[in-house]
Parts: structure tokens; C-alpha cells; sequence
């Protein structure tokens, strides 16, 4: 399990400069693939071997003071609850401000490691007396940075990675499905964990989250055992998922990176919001296999192919989850809902094939008569084979002697053909192109 860092403070204190000069250079980028989310706020990175994940709640504009305070205590609330270290960052150059001491009186209430970043402190010999007056926000780690120079941002990350070596994470449930049930509020998450956990199944315990407000709920079906995953924060109709769309995220990026699989809830009856695009973007980049769950469909008024035109316009809106599965349920009155474990199952097993180099070659040079490699720039691209390189997700690697001619549009005819000649139903897979002398 990373732990999560998340980056506080109130505005114009530096916090997205620290975030955009962490993952832009002095921290290795573990995965930084363009994906289908935008405004991303948060990045897997690593720094001496330890890897984690940095999340940034800068991007508030208040309009007013009620606005501002109200607004940056909830983020601070919501990084205590779902993070597992804070970067407290406050400005070196104005000092302790009124709404630093209301973020710390947060911070403090909950036993969080807290580092607080003393930053635009660019010249540490004339400016090392205002960082003293730090010390009152009464937390242990206290260091003088400047965002936007980079400088002691290694020794703040040094500080940082010496501190997760302390947290202790939970042991997952080995052999057992983890599933994360995500969405935005309302949508039904925590009446689809009742309804599995209720009458029908036979709860084998209640384990704990990877916070305090987390509850895992272990379940038992047709003999296999299963984790759903869901926060006590997401449960709670608090006003707090009323507000930015921050909260949701951080709280499904948490939740997504433990999963086996996904169920992206969607409300029947609203259809696809915003909302439900970005944490379905975020369990896509994560590679995870991801079933559309559309809920309340007992609510919903049936006309002639209501189910076939819905199916196509969350196909039409959600593109790059082609390979997704879509259900439609009543957690309120179980309707279909075991049929959600039943897929499950067939779509990890999908996830964690292995096809054999043989009929992999023979599906590919099949799909290569069929339809040769268009020339490009007077080359003639010619395909040796292929192999399957890893599973969870499956990922497979072409040979070929021109690899960067390659059209994305003939990857996904590739991708198209394996999908039809061995499944992957649910889950994403990926192909690349080397060239040929590299495996030599």
C-alpha cells in the first residue's frame, strides 16, 4: 500500500508550486501516462526507493472570507482523514497567520504525521528568524523550503520518506477478491455494501481500512470470500462530499489503488455526471478492471430499448472504458446485484490470463493477412511476433522492424482482434511496439 501525501495550507502559500516542482523534477515520476482525467491533483512518484503518492489541494479561489474558511478547514479535514502524512505548508515571509493556527488546531486533533513546510524562504542566513515562530503551530518537523527556488526540498522529502517508515499499514486479505465500490455521493455505494453484506451473505467479519475511518467488509458468496471496500466518510451524507470535487477524488484514488476490481456506481435515474467521468478516468489510469454499475434501476421508467440506449450513451461518453461491462441494479431491492460477484469473477480471471506465445502469433499473423501495417513514409512495416510480457493488467509486446511508424489507429485494430479471439472482457490491456534488434 503507497501512503498519501497530501499538500495543505490556505492560499497563495505556495502549495501547487510545491506540487508542480516535486513531480516535474526532483521526484521520479512512477506513471505519468496522459490519461482521460484533467486537472489531475495528484501523481505516483518516489524518492529514494520509497514510493507514494503526492496529492495537492491547492486551486481554491475564495470569493470571500466565510468562503475561504470554511472551504480550506474542509480540506484540511478531509487531508487528516484520508492521507497518511501532511505536508503543512505555511509562508515564511508573513507569518503565522490566524487561519494557519485554525488549520493546525484541525491537523492536531487527529494523530497524523504533520510536516510543516516554512516556504519562500529563498536566503535561510537573513530569513532563519521568522522561521521560528513556526514552532507555536506545535508540530515536531518544522523545515524552511523554497517552492519555487527547490531549495531543501530534498531534505524535506528526506523527512518525509523517514516518516512513512513509522506508519504501519494493514496486512490485505490474501486469496480474496478486494472490491472498491466507487462513485460520487448519492449514487447508492452504501446501500450496494449493505445489500452485500445483508442476509443473503454470511458476513465473516468487519476488518480495518486503511484509516481509522475506513471499514473493509468481508463477505462470503457461493464459497469465495470478498473485501468490499468503502470509506465511513463516503457513507456519512456529510456536507463535506457536497463540496469540491477534491474530496470524492482523493478519497476514490485511496480506495481504487487497493481494489482487484472496480464498480463505477452510476444513478440511474441522473445518468453520468462530471463526477462520475473523473474517478472513472482515475480507476482507468490505475489499469484496474472496471464494471458500470448503473443503480436505482428500479426508479428508472422503461420505455422500448431504455437498456440499449442508455448502454450506448455511457459507451459514447466513456470511450476509453469500451471494454467495461455495464449492469444495471436495485441495491434497495437486491435486483441483479449477485450477478455483480458472478462477473467478478470471470472478469479477475480475465485480468490475470496468460496466452501462450504460439496462439498469440497465430491470432497475430492472422489479423496481419487480414490487414496488413499501412506504409508510412515509403517503409514497409514488417510485424516478426509478439509476446505477452505480463498480467493484472495484461500487457503484450510487438517486434517489428519500424516500431515508431506504428499508427495508434493499427494498435487498437490489434487490440480489437485479441479481444475478440481471447476475451479480456472487463479489464484493459496494452501493446506495445519494440523494435526487433531490442530483443536480440
Amino acid at each position: 500500500m503507497k501512503p498519501i501525501v497530501a499538500i495543505v495550507g490556505r492560499p497563495n502559500v505556495g502549495k501547487s508550486t510545491l506540487f508542480n516542482n516535486l513531480v516535474g523534477d526532483r521526484i521520479a515520476i512512477v506513471d505519468d501516462t496522459p490519461g482521460v482525467t484533467r486537472d489531475r491533483l495528484y501523481r505516483d512518484a518516489e524518492w529514494n526507493g520509497k514510493e507514494f503518492v503526492l496529492v495537492d489541494t491547492g486551486g481554491l479561489e475564495p470569493r470571500n472570507k466565510d468562503f475561504m474558511m470554511s472551504k480550506i478547514k474542509e480540506q484540511a479535514e478531509v487531508a487528516m482523514n484520508e492521507a497518511d502524512i501532511i505536508l503543512f505548508i505555511v509562508d515564511g515571509r508573513s507569518g503565522v497567520n490566524p487561519l494557519d493556527d485554525e488549520i493546525a488546531n484541525i491537523l492536531r486533533k487527529k494523530l497524523k504525521p504533520i510536516i510543516v513546510c516554512v516556504n519562500k524562504v529563498d536566503d535561510y542566513k537573513k530569513q532563519k528568524d521568522c522561521i521560528h515562530d513556526f514552532w507555536s503551530l506545535g508540530f515536531e518537523n518544522v523545515i524552511a523550503i523554497s517552492a519555487e527556488h527547490k531549495v531543501n526540498l530534498g531534505d524535506m522529502l528526506d523527512i518525509m520518506v523517514s516518516t512513512m517508515e513509522t506508519i504501519e499499514f494493514p496486512d490485505e486479505q490474501e486469496g480474496v477478491l478486494k472490491i472498491a465500490i466507487i462513485g460520487r455521493p448519492n449514487t447508492g455505494k452504501s446501500s450496494l455494501v449493505n445489500r452485500f453484506a445483508g442476509e443473503e451473505r454470511t458476513i465473516v467479519s468487519d476488518i480495518a481500512g486503511t484509516t481509522r475511518d475506513a471499514i473493509d467488509t468481508l463477505i462470503e458468496y457461493n464459497d469465495k470470500k470478498y473485501v468490499i471496500i468503502d470509506t465511513a466518510g463516503i457513507r456519512r451524507k456529510s456536507r463535506i462530499e457536497e463540496s469540491l470535487e477534491y474530496y470524492s477524488v482523493l478519497r476514490a484514488i485511496k480506495t481504487i489503488k487497493r481494489a482487484d476490481i472496480c464498480f463505477l456506481l452510476i444513478d440511474g435515474k441522473d445518468g453520468l455526471a462530471e463526477q462520475d467521468k473523473k474517478i472513472a478516468g482515475i480507476a482507468a489510469e490505475e489499469n484496474k478492471p472496471i464494471i458500470i454499475v448503473v443503480n436505482k434501476w428500479d426508479l428508472v421508467e422503461k420505455k422500448t430499448n431504455t437498456m440499449k440506449d442508455m448502454t450506448k450513451s455511457l459507451y459514447d461518453q466513456l470511450p476509453f472504458l469500451s471494454y467495461a461491462p455495464i449492469e444495471f441494479i436495485s441495491a434497495l431491492t437486491g435486483q441483479r446485484t449477485t450477478k455483480l460477484l458472478d462477473t467478478s469473477d470471470k472478469i479477475y480471471i480475465e485480468y490475470t490470463k496468460r496466452i501462450s506465445t504460439g496462439l498469440l502469433n497465430t491470432v497475430l499473423k492472422d489479423a496481419i493477412i487480414m490487414n496488413n501495417p499501412p506504409t508510412r513514409k515509403g517503409r514497409v512495416i514488417k510485424i516478426n511476433y509478439a509476446t505477452q510480457v505480463s498480467v493484472a493488467p495484461p500487457k503484450f509486446v510487438m517486434f517489428c522492424n519500424y516500431p515508431e511508424l506504428i499508427h495508434f489507429s493499427y494498435v487498437r485494430y490489434i487490440e480489437n482482434k485479441f479481444r475478440e479471439a481471447f476475451g479480456f472482457e472487463g479489464t484493459p490491456i496494452f501493446i506495445s511496439f519494440e523494435n526487433k534488434n531490442k530483443e536480440e
